[in-house]
């Protein structure tokens, strides 16, 4: 038969309270702070790959107005993604990303000629930005959860 010991459950007990902690509010604040991170990096790629002309269609990426666009009195693509809300659906978060220049769709998607002789391919710097991003995303979102997980388990 084996000894009676004793068993010291204050780690234990510890434990279950970081786990509720992240349980908690703090998964949530994690999921929109990664989904704002992704936002940053998506604007970072497809600004890059807009044209610029005046400039106006690369500022539309950061403002909310076509004339503020024109303007130029935007942010810069992580302010402006730190700015935007997140919605929750279900177990999805969602960020709305638009250029609100007329003009955008025509230069992502292509447009017929002015004299309609012709067609002007598009560019696609949005759909291109965002397939990269999606590919890129699941090693971003094991980094951020690593160390999210890391600074709440190694901290008190």
């Amino acid at each position: 038969m084996g000894r009676g010991g004793r068993v010291d459950l204050r780690q234990l007990k510890a434990f279950e309270r970081k786990l509720a902690k992240l349980s908690s509010g703090d998964f949530e604040k994690f999921c929109e702070a990664a989904a704002k991170e992704l936002a940053a990096r998506l604007l970072g790629k497809v600004i890059r790959r807009t044209p610029v002309d005046d400039g106006t269609l690369r500022r539309g990426w950061t403002a909310k107005t076509h004339a503020e666009a024109e303007s130029g009195s935007g942010k810069n693509a992580k302010e402006y993604a730190e700015s935007l809300s997140v919605q929750k659906q279900g177990n999805v978060y969602e960020l709305t990303i638009i250029n609100p220049v007329e003009y955008a769709q025509y230069v992502e998607f292509g447009h017929r000629t002015r004299n309609h002789q012709g067609w002007k391919n598009g560019l696609f710097m949005m759909t291109i930005s965002a397939d990269e991003v999606e590919q890129q995303a699941p090693a971003i979102l094991e980094r951020k959860l690593f160390e999210m997980l890391k600074g709440s388990f190694d901290g008190d």
